[in-house]
């Protein structure tokens, strides 16, 4: 997995060396990509890797096809790079990359539903109250459309700003508030239905 072959990677090169690219500026850590540099995905990985496993385990569900998504989207990074026109942050762009992989990899399971393995139940043997509600929300979160899970979840799972999620999504930040704001009325009605 990518996952391991990074943290292997990122073991070897000294974090002073990191440090000390000059990274800092967008075009130019895009430009870096664009060449191939692995310093620079050796960077962003560990700043960035968990949070984007973590946003793309929220939009897919699990661990497997999380993990597939950020590897894909480090790699339409490295394609795309060149493209890179900083009118959104260098992290608003790889985000928004990995939300629109991850409605692919979603738009792929509803057209080959049989390609799926059955996944497992995220209960464990004894669940506490708190899992339970855990799995209650994420079954309620999932009956939602999926630019208000996305939106919820960015903001509230992922602690995005408006302004980011509105960059991401391609919508206006008073949209990306009003649809917090819609979801999380719609969330307090259905879990009181439950």
């Amino acid at each position: 997995m990518l996952g391991a072959t990074l943290a292997a990677a990122t073991q070897i090169v000294p974090d002073a060396a990191v440090a000390a690219a000059p990274g800092n500026d967008d075009r130019l850590l895009a430009a870096r990509c664009a060449s191939g540099d692995t310093t620079v995905f050796e960077q962003i990985y560990r700043t960035h890797g968990e949070r984007m496993k973590s946003i793309a385990y929220n939009r897919l569900g699990n661990v497997s096809d999380a993990e597939d998504a950020v590897q894909e989207t480090f790699l339409k990074i490295h394609r795309a790079a060149s493209t890179f026109t900083g009118e959104a942050s260098f992290t608003t762009w790889m985000i928004r990359i990995l939300i629109n992989t991850c409605f692919d990899a979603l738009r792929k399971r509803q057209r080959h539903p049989e390609d799926q393995e059955s996944e497992g139940s995220f209960e464990r043997t004894a669940a506490n109250v708190d899992d339970t509600k855990r799995i209650a929300l994420r079954k309620l979160l999932d009956s939602l459309p999926e630019q208000r899970r996305t939106v919820f979840s960015l903001f509230e799972i992922e602690g995005l700003s408006h302004a980011e999620i509105a960059n991401i999504l391609g919508i206006s930040e008073a949209n990306s508030k009003w649809i917090l704001f819609s979801t999380k009325k719609q969330l307090q009605e259905l879990w009181k239905k439950r």
